[in-house]
């Protein structure tokens, strides 16, 4: 075991456990932030996608130890109040229906925003690659993020 000051959403947190332990587990287990889902524990679903230093990161296969000195941002940090153009577009486009892979699928989408503010269908096609859902909104998901690049 390893304590580990970990900033998360702009706050640290101190976390004791094993360096090897996928930071999905210390998100979920340890400090309370529950948003990031377990799809598939091999980094090919994309329902574990956070933010690391503002890059799309499969949290399920990183190590803790790989990220202490890194900004770790979760779906709760992407905004307080769910005001995230994304999020906003999320609902105007009624993406969800089973809802599980949506937090994966909005970090992925935003770590493109952020990088390319006005994303062709192939920019969001190959940003978007491997984050799967299982219900299939793949239209709505590709309106949505449309939506959310005017937004912004």
């Amino acid at each position: 075991m390893a304590v580990f000051d970990l900033k998360i959403n702009g706050k640290v947190h101190q976390i004791d456990v094993a360096p090897d332990t996928p930071m999905l587990w210390v998100l979920r287990d340890h400090a309370n932030l529950v948003g990031t889902k377990y799809g598939c524990g091999i980094a090919q679903c994309g329902a574990c996608t956070i933010h690391v230093n503002g890059v799309a990161t499969r949290s399920c296969i990183l190590p803790v130890s790989s990220v202490s000195d890194k900004e770790i941002t979760t779906i709760e940090g992407l905004s307080e109040d769910g005001s995230h153009p994304l999020q906003e577009a999320w609902i105007e486009h009624d993406v969800p229906q089973c809802g599980y892979c949506q937090a994966g699928q909005i970090m992925s989408a935003a770590s493109l925003l952020k990088d390319n503010p006005s994303p062709t269908d192939e920019d969001i096609d190959t940003a978007m690659n491997g984050n799967i859902c299982r219900c299939g909104t793949y239209v709505r998901i590709k309106k949505a993020i449309k939506t959310a690049a005017g937004n912004m």
